[in-house]
């Protein structure tokens, strides 16, 4: 990736306009740092409209229930 940003005085970052097009992130977009052994990882965090219909169709057949666990 030949994008870079540096961290300002105030400890911000600023993404790339091309970043931000290419992942239609907008103004508002909440994301989650993720800690790895290499660094940390910007993940954007999904809005509830953008999670509804993921599992449609899923296998509900054999749910375990939190009483099933150990």
């Amino acid at each position: 990736m030949s994008d870079s940003t540096v961290l300002s005085s105030d400890f911000e970052i600023q993404i790339p306009e091309s970043v931000r097009s290419q992942n239609k992130w907008d103004v508002g977009q909440e994301f989650a740092f993720v800690p790895t052994p290499a660094g940390v990882l910007l993940v954007p965090v999904p809005t509830r409209d953008r999670l509804q219909g993921i599992a449609a169709g899923a296998n509900t057949e054999n749910y375990r229930d939190r009483n099933d666990r150990y």
